[in-house]
C-alpha cells in the first residue's frame, strides 16, 4: 500500500466527531453480530477517546455479543490511573454497553503469562477484528510502537505470527503490551481518532514522502483504508 491509503474525515468539533465515529462504530459492531453471531473491537486509551466512550455505550447494538479488548496497554494494574482498561471500564463498559465483554492485555502481572493468554483468546475469538480504533501521540507512535521501542522492526514486521508483543521504550513511561501490526491490520474496519492542530501536523509529517514514522507504516501496511477522524 502507499500513503493514500486512508481517508479523511474532518469535523467541526470533537462532540460531533465523536458522534460520527461512534455511530460508524455502532454500525459496523451490528452487521458483525448479526453475520457471525459476534463481533470484536480493539480501542486505545489515553485522554482523546473519551466522549467517544461514552457516547458509544449508549448505542442500541447487542452488546452482549461483543468483544472489547485494548489496542494497548501499560503494564500495570487496572487501579492504576494509567490503566488503559481502568478508562475503558470507566468511559466504554457502562450503560448499554455493560454487557460486553472484555479481555485486558494485563492480567496477573506476570509478562509471559498475559502475552500467552492474551494471544489464546484472540487467536480463538477474537480474529480478524472488526473494529480497530487507533490513538497517535505527537512523536509519531501509534499503539505501542514507539519510534525508539528496542522491539520496533518486530513489532511492525507484517510477516510476524505474534499478536501480542511486550514494548520497552525509554519515551513510553514503563513497559507496555500492545497488538502486533500484522493483527491491527488485518481489521475490517480500521479507523485513526485524532484530536488538535499538533496531531493533525503530526500526521501531515508522516504522510510526507520517505517518513518512516509508525503511524505511516501502520498506514502502508493495512488491508483497508485507514478511516482518520479529526477534529480541531
Amino acid at each position: 500500500m502507499t500513503a493514500q491509503n486512508f481517508r479523511r474525515h474532518d469535523f467541526g468539533s470533537r462532540e460531533l466527531l465523536a458522534a460520527d465515529l461512534a455511530e460508524t462504530i455502532a454500525t459496523r459492531l451490528s452487521a458483525a453480530v448479526a453475520e457471525r453471531d459476534a463481533a470484536t473491537i480493539a480501542v486505545s486509551g489515553g485522554t482523546t477517546p473519551s466522549l467517544l466512550f461514552e457516547m458509544l455505550s449508549k448505542s442500541d447494538i447487542d452488546w452482549g455479543s461483543v468483544n472489547v479488548t485494548l489496542i494497548d496497554e501499560r503494564f500495570v494494574p487496572e487501579s492504576s490511573p494509567r490503566s488503559n482498561a481502568n478508562l475503558v471500564k470507566a468511559k466504554l463498559l457502562q450503560n448499554r454497553a455493560k454487557k460486553a465483554n472484555f479481555l485486558p492485555l494485563y492480567a496477573s502481572g506476570d509478562v509471559a503469562a498475559d502475552i500467552s493468554n492474551a494471544e489464546h483468546h484472540l487467536a480463538v475469538f477474537h480474529n480478524p477484528l472488526d473494529a480497530a480504533i487507533l490513538g497517535m501521540g505527537n512523536d509519531g507512535h501509534t499503539a505501542s510502537f514507539f519510534p525508539d521501542a528496542e522491539e520496533l522492526e518486530r513489532l511492525l514486521d507484517p510477516q510476524s505470527s505474534d499478536f501480542v508483543a511486550a514494548v520497552h521504550a525509554q519515551s513510553a513511561g514503563e513497559l507496555r503490551l500492545t497488538l502486533t501490526l500484522p493483527l491491527i491490520c488485518r481489521a475490517r474496519f480500521l479507523a485513526l481518532h485524532i484530536e488538535g492542530a499538533e496531531k493533525m501536523n503530526t500526521l501531515e509529517r508522516a504522510l510526507t514522502p520517505g517518513s518512516t514514522l509508525p503511524i505511516r507504516r501502520v498506514i502502508d501496511a493495512a488491508h483497508t483504508p485507514v478511516e482518520i477522524f479529526w477534529a480541531p
